[in-house]
C-alpha cells in the first residue's frame, strides 16, 4: 500500500542482535566461576578437632591380653560403624589412642576399660569449657568428649563414665 502525502510512514523495523543477551550471560557465567573458585580456595583442609579430657584419671589404654578367654571382647557387632559421631546414649566407647595422645574413640560394647556414654549434647559447641559445662549437669559423668568441625550441625559432646 502506497503512503499518502502528509501521512507519517513507521520506521522501518530494527532487527536487535542478541550482542547484549550473550554479554550478560558470560558476565553472569565468569562470576559465577569466579566466586566458586574463590569459596574452593578458601576452604581450610585441616581435619575438625576432636578433643577428650579426662576430669579424674587418665583414659587407660586396652590391653589385648585382658580379652584373651572371649575373643569378640571390644568387638562392634558386624554392620555396625565404630564411629564416635554415631554412638548414642547408653552405648560404650573406648580410646584407641596412645596414652598421652589424642583421643580415638571408637563405639564397643560395655566392658571393663570402656567408657559409657551417659548423656550426648549434639550442636555447635566451642571446645573444652563448653564439654565440661555441659557435663557438669551430668550425674556419675567422670570423663567429657567433644567433637568441633567447621560444620557446627556435627558438633557434639559426649559426658563418659568409665566402667569398672
Amino acid at each position: 500500500m502506497a503512503a499518502y502525502a502528509g501521512q507519517p510512514t513507521p520506521p522501518p523495523e530494527r532487527r536487535r542482535g542478541r550482542t547484549p543477551m550473550i554479554a550478560a550471560l558470560v558476565a553472569v557465567l565468569v562470576l559465577a566461576v569466579g566466586g566458586m573458585a574463590f569459596y574452593l580456595l578458601g576452604q581450610d583442609e585441616s581435619t575438625p578437632t576432636a578433643v577428650a579430657a579426662p576430669t579424674q584419671d587418665p583414659v587407660p589404654t586396652a590391653n589385648p591380653t585382658d580379652d584373651e578367654d572371649d575373643p569378640g571382647a571390644g568387638v562392634p557387632a558386624a554392620n555396625s560403624s565404630t564411629d564416635p559421631r554415631f554412638v548414642e546414649q547408653g552405648q560404650c566407647v573406648r580410646n584407641d589412642a596412645p596414652s598421652g595422645g589424642k583421643p580415638k574413640l571408637l563405639i564397643t560394647d560395655c566392658g571393663p576399660s570402656a567408657y559409657e556414654v551417659l548423656q550426648r549434647f549434639d550442636g555447635k559447641t566451642s571446645g573444652e569449657k563448653d564439654a565440661e559445662a555441659k557435663c557438669a549437669k551430668v550425674d556419675g559423668y567422670t570423663n567429657w568428649y567433644f567433637y568441633d568441625s567447621e560444620l557446627d550441625s556435627l558438633d557434639f559432646v559426649l559426658c563418659l563414665k568409665q566402667r569398672g
